[in-house]
This record gives C-alpha cells, structure tokens and sequence, in this order.
C-alpha cells in the first residue's frame, strides 16, 4: 500500500474521533492546549493500538484467505465507511449526544480518564477491522499504526481546538468525509489488485 493511501485511511479513522474531540471542545468551560494534547493522546493511542490487534488477528489466516485480500478489504472498508456515514445522518435527526456526563455537587464532568478511554474504545472499533486488511495488503504495521495515531493526535487536537466555535456543524461533515474517504480507498485496493481497469481497457 503506498504512502497516501496509508494518510488517506489514517485521515478516515481518525474522523469518529474528531467528531467526538469537536464535542468535547464545546463542552469544555475553557479549552486549553493541554486539555487539547490529553484528549488527543487517548484518541491517538487508542487509533494506534486497534490496528495492530487487528492486523494480528488477520495475519494468521493470511495464507488462508490471500487470494481474497481485495475483496475483504473492499468489503470492510465499504462497511465501516457505509456505517459512519449512516450513523452521522441518522444521529442528526436523532439529535443524541455522545458525551456522557457526570454530575457531582452540581459541576457537570463529563472528561475524566474513564470517559476519554471509553470514547477512545469506542471510536477505535472501525480501526481494528482495518487492522485485518492490513495482514492482506503490503504495508509496515509498525510503521502504519505510527502514522495512524499520530494524524489522529493532531486531527483531535484541532478538533478540541475548535469545537468550541463551530463544533456541531463540523462534527456532522467531518464524519460523513470520513465514510466517503474509507469507502474510496477500499475501492482504490480493488481497482489495483483485480486490475479491473487495464482488462476493461
């Protein structure tokens, strides 16, 4: 898989999370360029680490499944970019918010530590199904996973940044581009292991 693939798909993934950073941000009584770098850690982290569960899952029943390498990325791509797309317009008719809150002696809390790490788990799910395909194509995990997490650390961090001035407007566009970007990449794959083009053309 070549270099700006791997950003596309990493852009992609990271844009559940930078859904949910928007919100944080608007949520937070006052943004600051730590509560900024905390979040984005949990978020960056946690996009790192699923891939690499997947990809060790999927690169034992590599020999397997190897002549289907294409379609299953294909179909995992197009699933989890079809999903995010639909939950972002039906959230919106919905009008549900993500963010779980506490509420202690009248302060509202809604970021601690288990809070981040339970909307990291949960932003994070797609990125393991990614992290299957991964065992199928040529790519560095390590390198990969790196590059993964560290967009969606910077992506998070600007999320929260402005998501105090224009959070629900981004969140609800920032979700669907990111469906439209799996889904292209997936068949971007398809469309260079079949070399469907050269044989129709």
């Amino acid at each position: 898989m070549d270099f700006v693939s791997i950003i596309l798909i990493s852009i992609g993934l990271s844009m559940d999370a930078f859904a949910v950073s928007i919100t944080n941000g608007a949520i937070i009584s006052k943004v600051t360029a730590s509560e900024g770098i905390r979040i984005g850690l949990f978020f960056g982290g946690f996009q790192a680490l699923m891939p690499l569960i997947g990809w060790s899952v999927g690169i034992k029943f590599e020999s397997y499944i190897s002549t289907l390498d294409h379609w299953i990325a294909l179909i995992l791509l197009s699933i989890i970019g079809g999903k995010m797309i639909y939950d972002s317009i039906k959230e919106s008719k919905d009008h549900k918010d993500e963010i779980a809150c506490d509420y202690a002696a009248g302060e509202k809390k809604c970021l601690n530590n288990k809070t981040l790490t339970i909307l990291a788990i949960a932003t994070s799910i797609d990125a393991l199904a990614v992290g299957v395909s991964f065992a199928f194509l040529k790519v560095s995990i390590i390198s990969t996973i790196s590059i993964i997490g560290t967009i969606t650390f910077i992506i998070c961090f600007i999320g929260v940044m402005i998501g105090k001035k224009c959070g629900k407007l981004l969140k609800k566009r920032a979700e669907i581009l990111g469906g439209i970007v799996l889904i292209f990449i997936g068949i971007k794959i398809f469309i260079e292991h079949t070399n469907i083009l050269s044989n129709i053309f």
